[in-house]
């Protein structure tokens, strides 16, 4: 189902989450790192840059995104360095690791897994004393993207060929998670990020979904009807996606003028919001915690 490909376009906008979260895991020399949906492993590469002396392993349930890790351990670029480094196909829901982790990092994998709720609940039972558990989920399912495909795959048209289609189940409530990592003994900081991306190209938010939540629809559909649905996705008005042009040009200091570029079409906006949780067994009360910002709070056991 996956083009690992096609996940790469955009891979810098989709990878401010990843290294965001990851800047505040406080580990320094863990024995065990996994990526939990390592996806291609460009990440689950950057955990082995950060941890040289880690035995790190990149999980994913996709044939086609292992084999294009794999491809890319022995393409002779920085990964292929990595000697602790190694991938394996698994499904993160009966995955288990060999020995403590360090530290688990799972990154946009949760909205496709079903019941996942438990599955979070369980990982902390994986982690080494004073291990890091670091998981972000994609909250944008409000977003018009995802409403539109909602609205197209029960469409008298689209219903028959789709109705079968398991669609991205997208996060939870942030409280249901505290709660699940609460209940399991953990200190948790939890925090809601929204992204407004500017993204060049044609069609720049359609390519950006092609590469995640149309995946299920496109896999299912034979390419004349793909390329059918794809044209009413595009088709402009109440269903077309959003991200018209936008101004694109840099902020500068009051008093300084700065002529802004005009409005590019190659240009689209296309907002994402980033559910995150940040879960340790070591005691880090007070650590980047505030009520300040919806959802952001420190539990403590």
């Amino acid at each position: 189902m996956w083009d690992p490909g096609q996940y790469r376009r955009f891979a810098g906008e989709r990878s401010r989450p990843f290294f965001e979260l990851l800047a505040r895991v406080g580990a320094t020399a863990p024995g065990f790192v996994a990526d939990l949906g390592c996806g291609p492993g460009d990440l689950t590469a950057a955990l082995a840059g950060r941890w040289p002396g880690a035995d790190v392993v990149g999980v994913d349930s996709s044939a086609e995104m292992i084999r294009s890790a794999q491809a890319m351990l022995s393409a002779g670029g920085p990964a292929s360095r990595c000697s602790r480094l190694r991938f394996v196909q698994a499904d993160l829901r009966a995955w288990r690791p060999g020995k403590p982790a360090g530290v688990i990092v799972a990154n946009a994998v949760l909205q496709w897994v079903p019941e996942h709720l438990a599955v979070v609940a369980s990982w902390p039972g994986m982690l080494a004393s004073g291990g890091w558990l670091a998981f972000q989920v994609p909250g944008n399912f409000d977003q018009p993207s995802h409403r539109i495909l909602r609205d197209l795959t029960a469409s008298p048209r689209w219903r028959p060929l789709l109705r079968d289609v398991q669609l991205n189940r997208q996060a939870g409530q942030p409280a249901d998670y505290l709660a699940a990592l609460a209940g399991a003994g953990c200190e948790v900081d939890a925090w809601e990020t929204t992204y407004l991306h500017v993204l060049q190209g044609t069609d720049p938010v359609l390519e950006w979904y092609k590469g995640t939540g149309l995946r299920p629809v496109l896999a299912a559909l034979e390419p004349a009807a793909a390329r059918d649905f794809l044209a009413e996705v595009r088709r402009p008005g109440a269903r077309g996606l959003p991200g018209g042009a936008v101004r694109h040009g840099a902020a500068v200091p009051a008093g300084v003028r700065r002529r802004i570029a005009p409005l590019t079409p190659a240009l689209a906006g296309y907002r994402s919001l980033s559910l995150n949780f940040l879960v340790t067994s070591a005691e880090i009360r007070g650590f980047g915690s505030s009520w300040d910002s919806p959802f952001q709070a420190m539990l403590t056991r």
